[in-house]
């Protein structure tokens, strides 16, 4: 085994599969799966139910255990929201997406889906639709990246983007394999592709209308993190693993409206830029779990980005805060690319800044702070 592979994944699959075939009966395994304190890790938990459940009921976790609660008062509620079937254990077995509540019934602190939910609510006749194209890089549990030499680095990027063959496509492997357990899933996983630095990969997710789109990009992340554990390596979601020239993880994020699809929608793309444009600091602050610091780090104008400091938008342009397609602009509607959300972002957050602007049109004066 090598050093930079987990111990786990060295264990036996053979002895593994002659326990995984064993009939279960009636019985059915939910795993709960819930965002915990970083507003960036992923919990999860099993427990048997009697039957295929309609409705999965309420469950706990230890919130002092995940960040989110002192010891003293730790029991947090898991709310069901988001039911998806099992790669892992396979049918009828099931994954589901949870909120978190604290001991009075009020959301977490890192429970952004709770105020998402209500904006998707009042933005749905419009009909929101989102595409999130999720980046990320594979490393050794040595956090060094997958596949590169243990003491130099790889070649220059230029060949690796979409690349085929040995030396260009490190772990597709795996990449194939979330893609998989995606679709066996139910996620609403839209293709995947190797990116411009070695281990850096994308995966999109869409599209989805409203609250739809961070439930299943959450459960997306979770099945790349679970595929990983059997493959021995660790996904990141770090915007920047590597330093220097390398380029960095993002997580564009496409959105329309059902009058920006239809015929003359271009007019109410272009209103809907305009709008964002005048709330430039506002979406930096929600596009990382930090405020804008994370992405203080990519968002430098160079690396097919823009700077986190301007506002721009262009025709084919992956330099521009938001890009217009070339497709779209000659179509006269469709849709638009904002590429300023960090890889690590929540999309829940994304998804509700973005409808507030463009669909909501709310315009108030957003809490002061300077962008990082």
């Amino acid at each position: 085994m090598s050093s930079s592979m987990s111990a786990s994944s060295d264990l036996s699959k053979t002895v593994r599969n002659k326990y995984m075939c064993l009939p279960q009966g009636d019985k059915v395994q939910v795993t709960y799966i819930w965002i915990d304190g970083t507003r960036e890790g992923l919990r999860c938990k099993t427990r048997t139910l009697d039957s295929e459940p309609k409705d999965v009921p309420e469950w706990n976790c230890d919130g002092s255990s995940t960040y989110q609660a002192e010891v003293s008062n730790s029991d947090m509620f898991l709310i069901p929201v988001c039911l998806f079937r099992d790669p892992f254990t396979l049918d009828p077995n099931k994954l589901v997406m949870c909120e978190v509540l604290k001991y009075n019934r009020k959301p977490a602190e890192t429970n952004l889906r709770s105020s998402c939910h209500p904006v998707m609510e009042q933005a749905g006749r419009c009909h929101p639709w989102f595409g999130m194209e999720q980046e990320y890089t594979l490393l050794g549990i040595d956090k060094h990246p997958f596949g590169w030499p243990n003491n130099g680095y790889p070649g220059p990027q230029g060949p690796y983007y979409c690349g085929v063959g040995a030396d260009k496509a490190y772990g597709r492997d795996i990449i194939e394999c979330h893609y998989k357990a995606c679709l066996y899933a139910g996620v609403m996983i839209a293709g995947t592709n190797a990116e411009v630095m070695p281990s850096q990969w994308e995966f999109q997710v869409g599209p989805c209308e409203g609250i739809a789109m961070g439930d299943h990009l959450w459960m997306a992340r979770f099945l790349l993190h679970r595929v990983c554990e059997d493959f021995g390596v660790v996904a990141t979601l770090d915007l920047k693993p590597m330093t220097d020239n390398w380029y960095a993880g993002a997580c564009h994020t496409n959105f329309s409206t059902e009058a920006m699809r239809n015929k003359g929608g271009l007019q109410h793309i272009e209103e809907a830029i305009e709008k964002l444009s005048k709330r430039h600091s506002y979406h930096i602050r929600m596009y990382d779990p930090k405020g804008g610091a994370d992405n203080s780090r990519r968002l430098t104008g160079s690396h097919e980005t823009p700077s986190i400091h301007e506002f721009s938008v262009g025709v084919a342009n992956r330099s521009a805060s938001i890009r217009i397609p070339r497709q779209v602009s000659q179509d006269g509607c469709g849709y638009f690319e904002d590429r300023r959300p960090a890889a690590n972002c929540d999309p829940y957050a994304v998804t509700e800044a973005i409808t507030r602007t463009c669909v909501l049109n709310e315009t108030e004066p957003v809490p002061a702070g300077e962008v990082p």
